[in-house]
């Protein structure tokens, strides 16, 4: 706790002796399509934006679209799901540090029908293979999101190569997470969905959980500060106190709060690690 504390302050005591003008107690946070679309914002922001007057303007977008926003500077905040996409725009100077902030996983969702004979197992690259090899629907976010990257090193895992196997039974739509369920409610096709948006998802029509608890479906949620080096119209005070308060007890217990008909969406774990 103590060496977070020393670290915040350094990063705002380096910018104020740099001649930092005053700044205004508004952050433009780049995100995903998952926090914004399973409500979690609308649940925590209010809680943040009471405790210090600062406004946050989320922008959501695939993970990484929105960390391309961050390279252009036009973020402050960077809070995404691609653990090794975010190691690299760290690597590359486009952000100071990297903090855990939660994890929940990911769900293969498909009609009721079941077509690829998967529902209810628990090995999702089996149940990849299978929808393949009956070429059942699939719906495919396509976006470079963190959910897209995910869906994509699954098929990896199976031996697969997606673009070489596709075909008109996997269908890419290039938009975030509600429109892919909504597209597979649609079309009684799969997909890949994080839990959260899921489970705040009103539109299923047939569509129920087919494939959980496999491990590797788990899905870790990162917050980085744009580095004010690369742009240096970033707001360092606030968006570093957005970060502070997420990774806090009191932010990580409002993340945990957050249910959905007794559901909890996310987990908070800042505690556990940091890179």
């Amino acid at each position: 706790m103590l060496t977070r504390r020393i670290f915040s302050a350094l990063v705002v005591l380096l910018m104020l002796a740099g001649g930092a003008p005053a700044q205004d107690q508004s952050i433009v946070v780049a995100s995903t399509t998952s926090t914004q679309d399973s409500g979690l914002f609308d649940h925590i922001l209010p809680l943040f934006e009471k405790k210090t007057g600062i406004g946050v303007k989320i922008v959501a977008q695939g993970t990484g679209q929105a960390l391309d926003t961050g390279r252009r500077g036009d973020a402050d905040v960077v809070f995404v799901h691609a653990k090794a996409q975010e190691e690299k725009f760290i690597e590359e100077g486009f952000g100071v540090k990297r903090f855990d902030v939660m994890y929940n996983d990911f769900v293969l969702v498909g009609p009721k029908s079941d077509p690829a004979g998967v529902s209810g197992t628990k090995d999702i690259a089996a149940a990849l293979i299978a929808i393949k090899a009956k070429k059942a629907a699939f719906v495919s976010r396509g976006d470079r999101s963190g959910t897209h990257s995910a869906e994509l090193g699954l098929w990896k895992t199976t031996g697969i190569d997606i673009e070489a196997a596709r075909g008109p039974w996997y269908k890419e739509i290039g938009q975030g997470m509600g429109a892919a369920l909504n597209a597979a409610a649609a079309m009684n096709a799969y997909t890949l969905s994080d839990r959260g948006t899921w489970l705040s998802f009103k539109n299923r029509g047939e569509l129920d959980i087919a494939v959980e608890g496999d491990k590797r479906l788990f899905n870790q949620y990162g917050v980085m500060l744009v580095n004010p080096h690369k742009h240096p119209s970033v707001k360092v005070e606030a968006g570093q106190r957005f970060i502070d308060w997420l990774i806090s007890p009191e932010g990580q217990k409002a993340i945990g709060e957050y249910k959905i008909d007794g559901q909890q969406l996310f987990f908070p774990n800042a505690q556990r690690g940091r890179s």
